[in-house]
């Protein structure tokens, strides 16, 4: 091997090397060997491409960069430390410890300068999609022939570990097919995985996959070469009308005389002896750790200037934007705000007892268009299932390659694509996503909810046929554990409505919120609408009594399809066996976990303690709520196929059956 030049490029680059070297090393924790062989590459990007401004991260106009294998994050610190993001030496030296501003993985929020929460390996790169997406269609929404205020590029940074993902392979599809140009994915092709080689597992022509996928491919056969990676990345910018791939052979842990090119060195620090001969390799001062050269600091340190340059240039159009078109600017404004536009609730519908009974995925699907002639950033569509979930906005064109302007997106049979491109979608900032599939298959989506609500993002997922009321399709189609595993989810709303004024209190409750996502759980069947007068503001604490009774001998809790039967319940008790049952509707579990102690109390009074929950799913976690002198009617097995009436019925999902376990509580 030979000693690395020492001009300043190289010199910035064992920069660092060494930084991400010494980061995981004095952590004892962490992965140095991608960010050793990725450097160049990062490098290169972010000296010589980012449009950026390290002064205001959250510039509209930016190029995002999202780190997709979010392990190498001792990379993007090092990173955002040298150019300026406000990072201090003392961070890269709190790597992954309690408290500090360099978490494990890269986390939003944490760390100015990261677009998103990475980690869970192929997901960034679906954010990375979601961006790409919505710079498309906030580009097509509002630029001007004469004024082009959004014009930026996403770059992500993936590894071999990503592309295995499936993820990664549904959202490089639909990126291919909607020909997002503006995408650039530089490919850590280093052939090393935790286990050893990538051939033990993974032998497919990665080139030939992305062309496939209408993708545009470079190679660049030498990752320390600065100008090959350079030339690639420019050829990805020029090829407009696809996305492209820069592939990129590197070797991991770059420089280690034992451990270049070995599993040893992903996910281990490299050992005192071990760097003290990389940094003699690199040049690098073999005794001084976190070692900065002052001329390093200043070659980065130029892109505070360039940076300003960056938004002063976009601001000095946008000045000149609200000038020639104040309504579009104003607009604008809004949507990158997020702010919800005035009068954006003025449309939506009130349901009548006497217009009969309404399936709740209905009353979503007619909200949902309400909202959307006067929510122009409310954006989404559903995996293949738009008919069925009612998600498609009316009047609104579709989300094509070259038609960016249309809101409805058809994501295809790629739930957890959907799912984390809505991500990137509301990361990039100007667009209120949703998506919509049935509720069974929100297991396929899950890893890119937790991810979302562990961000805070205020994303709506609409999901329908919510129970073995599903029917003739059988147990591969009936949920029964899925609200339990939504709402184990900290700090997700799960919200599943009685009927159809509730389902529109539920999307305006979920539009309102700014810092989790919402679950809406939709019924496929019809269900009546319930007469209750006022309930809106109960409603936003999650549960109400839909039947209030004085001195009540118990309390019926329900909740979606299961309140009205309550109901039903209620009335016959009272009739017939003159037992008084006051009945709450409980949309949201989390929304009443919220609520004030004493409103809680006036719901769920503890002096009245027998208690009787009825829901189609599985019953854990109602005891909660019936407390040990409660019964819970739940459905903790598999369904069947047969009709939904008829499966509801021999699962004890009954007026007869609520009755029937009513006396007997009560006895």
């Amino acid at each position: 091997m030979a000693q690395a030049q020492t001009n300043i490029d190289q010199l910035t680059i064992t920069t660092i090397r060494t930084l991400c070297m010494d980061a995981v090393q004095k952590a004892n924790s962490g992965h140095p060997g991608a960010p050793m062989g990725l450097a160049p590459c990062a490098y290169v990007l972010f000296k010589r491409f980012l449009k950026h401004n390290p002064k205001n991260p959250a510039w509209i106009d930016r190029d995002r960069f999202v780190l997709s294998g979010g392990h190498v994050s001792s990379l993007i610190y090092s990173l955002l430390y040298l150019f300026g993001y406000g990072l201090e030496i003392d961070d890269l030296k709190n790597f992954r410890q309690w408290g500090s501003r360099t978490p494990g993985h890269p986390e939003l929020g944490h760390t100015p300068g990261v677009e998103t929460t990475t980690g869970p390996l192929g997901q960034g790169i679906a954010n990375a999609v979601g961006m790409a997406v919505a710079e498309r269609h906030l580009a097509a929404r509002f630029n001007m022939k004469d004024k082009e205020i959004i014009n930026h590029h996403t770059y992500v940074m993936c590894g071999d570990g990503d592309l295995m993902e499936g993820v990664a392979l549904e959202t490089i599809s639909l990126a291919g097919h909607l020909g997002l140009g503006k995408l650039i994915c530089l490919y850590d092709d280093n052939s090393i995985t935790i286990e050893g080689k990538t051939d033990i597992a993974f032998t497919e022509d990665v080139r030939a996959k992305f062309e496939s996928q209408n993708w545009h491919v470079v190679t660049v056969n030498d990752g320390n070469d600065l100008e090959e990676i350079q030339k690639a990345i420019q050829a990805g910018k020029d090829a407009v009308a696809r996305p492209s791939l820069v592939q990129i052979k590197t070797h991991i842990a770059y420089g280690s005389p034992n451990k270049q090119d070995s599993s040893d060195a992903h996910g281990a620090p490299l050992g005192v002896e071990e760097i003290k001969l990389v940094k003699k390799f690199y040049g690098a001062p073999v005794d001084k750790n976190f070692f900065v050269p002052e001329n390093v600091l200043e070659n980065c340190g130029k892109a505070l200037i360039f940076g300003e340059g960056f938004e002063q240039s976009w601001q000095n159009i946008f000045n000149d934007y609200k000038k020639q078109y104040p309504k579009l600017a104003a607009s604008f404004v809004d949507a990158i705000s997020g702010f919800l536009s005035e009068g954006w609730d003025a449309k939506i519908p009130q349901f009548n007892p006497e217009d009969g009974p309404v399936a709740t995925r209905a009353a979503s699907g007619q909200v949902l268009n309400a909202i959307a002639d006067n929510l122009p950033e409310l954006m989404g569509g559903s995996a293949d299932l738009a008919p069925s979930n009612k998600t498609y906005i009316n009047g609104a064109s579709d989300f094509q390659k070259d038609a960016y302007d249309g809101r409805n997106i058809r994501f295809g049979v790629r739930e957890h694509a959907m799912a984390a491109i809505m991500s990137g979608m509301y990361l990039h900032s100007g667009i209120r996503p949703y998506g919509g599939t049935f509720l069974v298959f929100a297991d396929y989506m899950r890893p890119a909810i937790r991810m979302a609500t562990l961000m805070k993002l205020p994303l709506i997922y609409v999901f329908t046929h919510d129970s073995v009321a599903v029917g003739e399709d059988g147990p591969t189609h009936q949920p029964v554990e899925h609200l339990a595993s939504l709402r184990a989810i900290p700090g997700l709303n799960v919200v599943r409505p009685a009927d159809a004024n509730e389902t529109a209190l539920a999307w305006k409750q979920a539009l309102k919120t700014v810092d989790s996502p919402t679950a809406l759980i939709l019924s496929r069947q019809k269900l009546p609408t319930l007469d209750v007068s006022q309930r809106d503001g109960e409603f936003n604490y999650g549960a109400y009594a839909v039947k209030k009774v004085m001195d009540p001998d118990m309390i019926l809790i329900g909740t979606g399809s299961e309140v009205h039967i309550c109901v039903e319940a209620a009335g016959i008790l009272k009739k017939d066996h003159n037992i008084k049952a006051t009945v709450v509707s409980m949309p949201s579990w989390e929304l009443f976990a919220n609520a004030p102690a004493p409103y809680r109390e006036r719901i769920l009074p503890t002096s009245i303690t027998k208690r009787m929950a009825v829901e189609a799913g599985i019953s854990m976690g109602w005891e909660k709520y019936t407390g040990s002198e409660g019964k819970i009617i739940g459905i903790d097995k598999f369904g069947a196929s047969a009709p939904g009436g008829t499966v509801l019925k021999e699962y004890g999902i009954s007026v007869e059956n609520i009755v029937e376990k009513a006396l007997d509580l009560l006895k």
